[in-house]
C-alpha cells in the first residue's frame, strides 16, 4: 500500500449521479477525486464503440433545464443536447399519432370514450390529491377505463421511463412523475452518444483542479467513530492507494454500499432497508442500425400501444438528430422492452425472444432490414434502475461524511438522468454544509 493521498472529497462512481456529484462538489472549490472500476464514464448511461456506431448501453435521452443543465453551468462544462421535433409520439396499430398540439388528452380522447375520466384524476394529482402508496397504475387506471390500447400505452410509458410495469408501480409515482416532475417535457441526445455528457462533467473536475481515476475500483470505506475516514483504492489495476477525505459520495446504491463499509458501521436499520426497500427493474436494450428509414418523421422517440407480446415499449431514433454516432449511410436506433415481471425473476433468453418478436411485429421484414449492434438484459447488478420509482432510500446514511447518489435514491416520483442529478445536488449541498458546520464548529 502506498502513502495515505489526500483530497477534499471522494465520488465513487463515474456513472450519472456520480459525475454530476463531482463536478458540483469541484465546483465548490473542492479537490475532488472521481473513480470508477470501469473503463469509461457513465455507467450503465455510458456509451461503447461496435463496428463504427456509438452504442449508448442504457439511457439514451438527457434533459435540459433543471439539476441537470444547472451542474454543467455551475462547473463551466458545454452541455451539448440536440432536441428533435417532436420530441414524442405514439405509434398506434402502425400508425404514428403527434401530440404536440393536444398533448395526452388529445391521444386519449382518440381511443376511448373515458378519456375525461382519466384526465380528470391527472388535474387532481396536480393539485396534490393522489391516490395512496399502495395502488398500482393498472389498478388505478383500471377504474377509469378498461380500454386494452389505453393500458397498454400507460404500460408503455412506465416501461418506458421507469423500467416497471403498470402494476409495478404506484399510480401515486407515476401520477407524482407526470405532474410535478420533468416528465421529459424537454428532452435530447448528445452527438458523441451519452458519453459525452459525462465526458465534458469528467474533465471540468480535471480543470478545476481534481482528479479522475477509471479502471480503479474502491476496496473498502474505512469507517471510524461513526464517520468516513477513508477509500481503499486499487489503482489502474495496480497497488492499494488509501486516500483520505471529509467527504465520500457513493454511486453504486445503498445495497452496493454495505459491502464497501460494513454492515456495524451502517447499522441494522440501514441494512434491512437495502433488502426490504429497493426493487431493482430490468429492461432489454436493443441497439440497431439499417441503411432504409424505419422512422421517417419520426426524429425523437416513439411509444407504442399493444405490441404482440406487451414487451417493446419505445424506441428513439438517433441518427435524425446526431448523425455523427453512426457510419455515413446508416440509420441507429435503440428500443427498449421491459419483461414481465420487471421487478422479479424471469427467464432472460425467452424475454428476449418475445421482445424481438415485437419489433419484428411491428416492423415487417425487420430482420431483413436491420444490422443488429447489441442485445442487453439490464438485471440483476447492472440493473435499469437500481430500484423502481417510488421504491428509493434516501441520499443519506448513518455515516457521517457519506452520502449516495444515483437511480437508488431518487426524489419519490422522479426518473431518468435528471433524478441522478437532482440526487446529486442534494448530497452536495448537505455534504457542503456539514463541512461548514464542522469548520464553525471547530
Amino acid at each position: 500500500m502506498t502513502d495515505t493521498l489526500k483530497f477534499d472529497a471522494i465520488v465513487i462512481g463515474a456513472g450519472a449521479g456520480g459525475c454530476h456529484a463531482a463536478a458540483r462538489l469541484a465546483a465548490a472549490g473542492q479537490h475532488t477525486l472521481l473513480v470508477d472500476d470501469h473503463d469509461y464514464l457513465g455507467g450503465r448511461a455510458g456509451t461503447e464503440i461496435i463496428d463504427g456506431h456509438r452504442v449508448n448501453i442504457g439511457a439514451i435521452a438527457l434533459e435540459p433545464g433543471g439539476a441537470f443543465e444547472d451542474t454543467f453551468e455551475l462547473c463551466g462544462a458545454k452541455l451539448d443536447i440536440r432536441e428533435p421535433s417532436p420530441a414524442a409520439v405514439f405509434f398506434i396499430d402502425r400508425k404514428v399519432v403527434d401530440v404536440r398540439k393536444g398533448g395526452l388528452g388529445f391521444l386519449l380522447n382518440g381511443l376511448t370514450k373515458q378519456a375525461s375520466r382519466v384526465l380528470d384524476q391527472f388535474a387532481k394529482a396536480r393539485t396534490g390529491n393522489m391516490p395512496d402508496g399502495r395502488e398500482s397504475t393498472e389498478d388505478w387506471l383500471q377504474r377509469y377505463t378498461k380500454n386494452e390500447t389505453v393500458h397498454a400505452v400507460f404500460r408503455n410509458l412506465c416501461a418506458a421511463i421507469f423500467a416497471m410495469n403498470s402494476n409495478e408501480i404506484p399510480a401515486r409515482a407515476f401520477l407524482t412523475y407526470f405532474t410535478q416532475k420533468g416528465a421529459f417535457k424537454r428532452f435530447g441526445f448528445h452527438p458523441e452518444g451519452t458519453m459525452g455528457a459525462w465526458t465534458a462533467l469528467a474533465g471540468a473536475v480535471e480543470r478545476l483542479g481534481g482528479e479522475v481515476w477509471l479502471s480503479s475500483p474502491a476496496e473498502k470505506i474505512e469507517v471510524s467513530g461513526g464517520r468516513a475516514r477513508a477509500v481503499l483504492i486499487r489503482r489502474n489495476g495496480g497497488d492499494v492507494v488509501r486516500v483520505e477525505a471529509r467527504t465520500i459520495i457513493f454511486n453504486g446504491g445503498p445495497k452496493a454500499l454495505v459491502g464497501l463499509v460494513g454492515e456495524d458501521a451502517l447499522g441494522a436499520d440501514y441494512v434491512r432497508q437495502t433488502a426490504e426497500i429497493l426493487k431493482p427493474s430490468a429492461n432489454i436494450v436493443f441497439n440497431f442500425a439499417s441503411r432504409e428509414d424505419l422512422m421517417p418523421g419520426v426524429p425523437g422517440i416513439m411509444t407504442f400501444g399493444k405490441t404482440k407480446h406487451g414487451r417493446l415499449c419505445n424506441m428513439a431514433n438517433l441518427t435524425a438528430t446526431c448523425p455523427e454516432i453512426a457510419p455515413e449511410g446508416w440509420h441507429q436506433y435503440v428500443g427498449y422492452a421491459v419483461p414481465h415481471p420487471a421487478i422479479g425473476d424471469f427467464d432472460s433468453d425467452a424475454e428476449v425472444a418475445l421482445s424481438h418478436e415485437d419489433l419484428r411485429d411491428q416492423f415487417p421484414g425487420f430482420d431483413d432490414k436491420v444490422k443488429m449492434l447489441s442485445i442487453r438484459v439490464m438485471r440483476d447488478d447492472w440493473p435499469a434502475q437500481r430500484t423502481g420509482a417510488g421504491y428509493d432510500m434516501d441520499v443519506a446514511t448513518p455515516v457521517a461524511g457519506l452520502w449516495c447518489v444515483g437511480d437508488a435514491v431518487k426524489d419519490y416520483g422522479n426518473g431518468g438522468t435528471q433524478a441522478c442529478a437532482v440526487s446529486a445536488r442534494i448530497a452536495v449541498d448537505a455534504a457542503l454544509d456539514a463541512q461548514a458546520a464542522a469548520a464553525q464548529a471547530g
